[in-house]
């Protein structure tokens, strides 16, 4: 999966609010702050008080302590109530500037501690920032009740907005009023005081589940991983990835054994090497396991209950399940018209995925006939080990083949720096001075085509037991011409790290998330916005819309020439092996679309559910089972993406919106056809698409966005044949 963005960064609507606690630390490892500590005392010497020294305000890394971030939340919550409260009895009439404004400019010392706390425990976190993020969640969740719930304030946001055209204010401006007055009132402002009451209840009950839930995914992950005892059944695996796995053992206290670790997906990335199919089901297993063993980290009571409160908040704000809440907010704007898209790509999924395994049987059966044994049937812990067979056979192509010539950092450079640079103009130097949070990162200035500064852009790659799963961009510092601040943005994804003094290799998919992740980035660096509000914060079903087009640039031939080069010798990747490249493109698009259109509709079916229907802790797996097959995706040897117990996309920011990956890639394989027809990779087109569209943020009706670049409205047929299912089904 890539990349899990949060859709609105840190502003004052989206920080919480409770009442201000005496200041302490949960960080034992750092020494506790004595609750008689004096707010002046817990203030000194932390680096979260006090504007950054560093370039854009780069976070001070090696002077934060994890006993600085409850102090900062404490006293950035009581600070930021003042200023509420100060806004909200302002004796004067209410303007844009003493009520809009002056809320554009709350909450500084919060968000700016809650920002750096979230990126960090998400990167790198320990159980001490496990247990600030459990203290804390429910508390910010009260904290931004106590904003949007207070009658005070709505009063004059809806005095704003009832006179927002009148007020000389531009299109910004206006739209500005309007996303205030939307959030206040999606979030319960016009609620009666007893309903008000029982959403805060809800709401911090959900924070607390889902940051349980959010342990409980990546404890379990680390729980499941496969201890092999023999050397033997790692057959298939590359001597680095045995090296790998041996260290992981020994870490953990197995010396002399091998650990295969699992990352948070369903399918596991070993899968397609190893031989032993015995070894290989015992993977599978589980990685389908987790999350529902009935163990410490079981999540399927927290799903049921928060799909059972999710349900009664879209009932008391108005809706009648979670979808139609979440989707009246997204481009799609309804639940029929997700439910349409997602109709009309299953059938044709499924329909390829289906001959896909059958072309997979066979190879099955011609193997296991020639060694003279039995066949089997065609499993999940299967596929993909059979896909590369196919793929060899049918293509004689091996997407191993191409490993030697992604080496990580020279992809980063010479493939993902450099086609920002053709198409945009910007260019990257790295700098060595910066504080980091972890070894394993890197840290480049980002400048403009004027040589001015940009950006900074941070680089994280590898996985660590301490970082959560999938690949995500975030941001330290957001951009605003109202704060003149300019983004501090990183990457992060979970390739695995060879061992000491060895190169680290990609695969394909591990390039093209680079490309994609960076994607995300550009959309920060570009931002220029007038608002904070506006920086990135755009609809969950557009945000992968950028993200998606920058993938275009991982094959295109003058890119894929500078970057895909051997590790050893420096000698380009053969032509005849990217044209197997390019000739197998659309090969297991089946599959994938399957898989993930599983999870999608998983996701739908969960929270399109009336209160009356929804599944107990017990029934959580019966259920999901009965969404797939409902929908025609319950084919056995291709699960979904994700189960419903470690699907962390929809206990976060995807909950009823993990379609919008699907949706995102509507908009971008409209996006690259046009720019493939005006010419493709010239700094015009990059122009085009960093002025009408990446520039904007929020600050412009997402949809909009898209037709003001490509001049047209979405259509589907881009999408069906980039993923090989336009043509109609075999017979």
């Amino acid at each position: 999966m890539k990349h899990p963005l949060a859709a609105a960064l840190a502003i004052a609507l989206t920080a919480a609010v409770s009442a201000p606690a005496t200041a302490q630390s949960a960080n034992a490892g750092d020494g506790p702050v004595n609750s008689a500590t004096s707010a002046t005392d817990a203030q000194a010497g932390n680096p979260l008080f006090v504007d950054s020294p560093l370039p854009l305000q780069y976070p001070q890394f090696d002077q934060l302590k994890d006993a600085h971030f409850a102090p900062a939340f404490d006293a950035g919550m009581a600070r930021n109530l003042e200023e509420i409260r100060k806004i909200a009895s302002e004796k004067t009439a209410p303007t844009f500037e003493n009520t809009i404004i002056a809320l554009e400019q709350s909450g500084k010392l919060l968000d700016n501690a809650r920002r750096i706390f979230g990126n960090l425990n998400g990167t790198d976190t320990n159980d001490t920032r496990k247990q600030i993020n459990n203290e804390y969640a429910p508390k910010f969740a009260a904290h931004r009740d106590a904003i949007v719930l207070d009658p005070q304030l709505f009063e004059r946001v809806e005095a704003i907005y009832n006179q927002r055209n009148d007020l000389g204010l531009d299109a910004e401006g206006v739209r500005l009023v309007e996303e205030y007055y939307d959030s206040f009132v999606r979030s319960g402002a016009r609620l009666s005081e007893a309903d008000k009451a029982r959403l805060k209840d809800i709401n911090g009950r959900l924070a607390e589940l889902g940051t349980e839930f959010s342990n409980n995914v990546l404890d379990e992950v680390n729980d499941s991983a496969v201890l092999v005892d023999d050397r033997a059944e790692l057959a298939g695996l590359s001597e680095s990835q045995i090296a790998t796995a041996a260290k992981a053992a020994a870490d953990k206290g197995h010396e002399g054994k091998y650990l295969l670790t699992l990352l948070n997906t369903t399918g596991q990335p070993i899968l397609p090497q190893l031989d032993s199919r015995a070894l290989r089901e015992r993977v599978h297993k589980a990685s389908v396991a987790r999350g529902s063993r009935g163990n410490e980290w079981d999540n399927t009571g927290i799903v049921a209950e928060v799909l059972k409160l999710r349900g009664e908040r879209a009932k008391l704000l108005g809706y009648d399940t979670p979808a139609e809440f979440v989707l009246a907010d997204e481009t799609a704007a309804t639940v029929e018209a997700v439910n349409q898209m997602l109709g009309r790509l299953a059938p044709a999924a499924v329909a390829n995925a289906r001959r896909e395994g059958e072309a997979l049987q066979a190879m099955i059966d011609r193997e296991q006939a020639a060694k003279g044994e039995p066949t089997f049937q065609l499993e999940p812990w299967d596929w993909a080990y059979y896909t590369e067979k196919v793929r060899k056979a049918e293509y004689d192509f091996d997407d191993n083949q191409l490993k030697p010539y992604f080496e990580m950092k020279n992809v980063l450079e010479n493939g993902v720096f450099f086609a920002a640079t053709q198409l945009y103009g910007i260019t990257f130097k790295e700098r060595a001075d910066l504080p980091k949070y972890h070894p394993d990162t890197w840290t480049y200035d980002v400048f403009d085509k004027d040589g001015e500064q940009l950006s900074i852009f941070i680089f994280d790659p590898y996985a660590r037991p301490s970082k959560r799963g999938g690949a995500w961009m975030n941001s330290y510092v957001g951009e605003s011409e109202l704060e003149g601040t300019l983004p501090v943005v990183a990457n992060h994804q979970n390739i695995p790290k060879p061992p000491a003094g060895e190169p680290t290799l990609l695969t394909w998919d591990e390039v093209t998330t680079m490309f994609h992740e960076f994607g995300h980035a550009l959309h920060g660096m570009f931002s220029d916005v007038k608002y904070p509000y506006f920086f990135m914060n755009v609809p969950r079903d557009f945000v992968e819309f950028p993200s998606q087009v920058n993938e275009m640039w991982a094959d295109w031939p003058s890119i894929l020439a500078n970057y895909a080069k051997h590790h050893e010798t420096g000698e380009p990747l053969p032509q005849a092996l990217l044209d197997k490249k390019m000739a197998s493109a659309t090969f297991n698009e089946g599959f994938a679309t399957t898989e993930y259109l599983g999870a999608a509709m998983l996701d739908q079916y969960l929270h399109q559910l009336p209160q009356d229907r929804l599944p107990s802790a017990g029934e959580i797996m019966a259920t999901e089972a009965a969404a797939l097959e409902s929908v025609g995706l319950d084919y056995a040897p291709v699960p979904p993406r994700y189960r419903t117990p470690y699907f962390s996309h929809i206990m976060g920011g995807y909950a009823a919106a993990y379609y919008a990956y699907i949706w995102s890639e509507v908009l971008d394989a409209n996006t690259v056809e046009w720019i493939k027809a005006s010419g493709g990779l010239k700094p015009e087109n990059g122009e085009r698409l960093r002025s009408t569209l990446l520039s904007r943020g929020g600050a412009k009706d997402a949809k909009q966005l898209f037709v003001d670049f490509t001049g047209h409205e979405p259509k589907i047929e881009p999408l069906l044949k980039k993923r090989g299912l336009d043509a109609p089904p075999a017979n």
